[in-house]
């Protein structure tokens, strides 16, 4: 199979990228990365699944090649409202979502949104904020963000003489991830200064944190309002602590819960054949090449 095609839609002003793998007669599906990552990172599980399904994967604004917003803002809420707005693009009636990380945290406050246009959502080691989370005061909260500012503001974008080196810093920070898998995430994941080095194409902004964001109760009540099938797939090694998760599918109304073992937070890269196992279970796709 041929790699997919760029295509673009607008939303707030924004030129958003997202990545078309084609079979426009089958229904949509949505794969959504995580924070700091791209559309890229979803190649295998997309050609695993796009025999059956329309596949479309977007670059989350600030990531990939979708452009960086002005003033770096990038609460969820944000980025829920790009969705809204790729669904629209493509005129789908009701789409499945698939979401890693924070990309999860999307799928999940669209859902729970928009339940009506969901069929079946896939979270993958993407439930980041817990019930027992702890509310800052709003003091605090605002204070924290103004020093991840600044800290941003005086903060040089890291740059790697070749994309090689750029991927062995992915291998260091993930020791599961192989040589040709790491050089793929690179490969799309940076762009190329004028002094010829290669800097990491998501903004440094999105990693900071804005005081206004939903809380846990918030999200409770959102998951509570999804009413499709819901897979909560997580990595028995995650620093999200998989133990913690074992109560979750409770709180939704038809959700039910798998965890994959030997795998840390980047579980579709580090056993990417359970997961997609997993996955095609759950859609009810059958086994690869059926």
């Amino acid at each position: 199979m041929s790699g997919p095609e760029s295509r673009y839609y607008e939303s707030q002003g924004l030129q958003l990228h997202y990545a078309d793998w084609g079979n426009e007669e089958a229904p949509p599906l949505i794969l959504i990365h995580g924070g700091r990552d791209h559309c890229r990172s979803w190649d295998a599980i997309a050609r695993s699944l796009q025999p059956h399904f329309h596949v479309l994967a977007p670059d989350l604004r600030g990531h990939g090649d979708s452009d960086w917003t002005k003033g770096g803002s990038y609460a969820l809420t944000e980025y829920v409202y790009d969705l809204t707005r790729l669904v629209k693009s493509v005129a789908a009636r009701e789409v499945t979502i698939i979401g890693h990380s924070m990309g999860g945290m999307v799928g999940l406050i669209y859902s729970g949104s928009f339940p009506d246009k969901v069929s079946t959502l896939v979270v993958l080691d993407g439930v980041t904020v817990l019930p027992d989370t702890k509310r800052l005061p709003t003091h605090e909260r605002i204070e924290n963000w103004v020093g991840q500012l600044d800290n941003l503001h005086d903060r040089a974008p890291r740059r790697y003489r070749t994309i090689e080196e750029a991927a062995a810093q992915m291998r260091a920070h993930n020791k599961r991830l192989s040589r040709e898998l790491a050089l793929h995430l690179a490969t799309y994941g940076v762009r190329q200064n004028a002094d010829d080095t290669y800097s990491w194409k998501f903004d440094p902004y999105q990693r900071a944190m804005g005081p206004q964001r939903l809380w846990p109760e918030d999200h409770l009540a959102l998951w509570s309002r999804i009413t499709c099938p819901t897979l909560l797939l997580h990595a028995d090694e995650s620093f999200l602590g998989g133990s913690k998760a074992a109560g979750l599918a409770g709180y939704f109304l038809r959700a039910r819960t798998e965890t994959i073992s030997g795998a840390g937070h980047w579980l579709q890269h580090d056993k990417p054949d359970e997961v997609i196992s997993s996955i095609r279970k759950f859609l009810e796709v059958g086994v690869e090449g059926n």
